[in-house]
């Protein structure tokens, strides 16, 4: 997923990503928030603003939430 000069991205769009990501890698949630967290924002929590990080990190908790492992 091209995220480059995307501005804001929204929860939803972490959400898909990270399912994409458990769908095609076998990956657990925690797995997939690791390797989104390295490819999306190169291991820098500011990378692409404090509130495109704080999405991130909704999309991930919601998928706890629903008991994605």
């Amino acid at each position: 997923m091209i995220t480059k000069n995307a501005g804001k991205l929204s929860k939803a769009y972490f959400k898909s990503y990270l399912n994409l990501v458990m769908s095609t890698r076998n990956f657990t949630v925690d797995e997939a928030k690791w390797f989104a967290f390295e490819e999306l924002f190169q291991s820098d929590e500011m990378k692409n603003g404090e509130e495109t990080y704080e999405r991130f990190m909704q999309a991930y908790a919601e998928l706890l939430d629903e008991g994605k492992t």
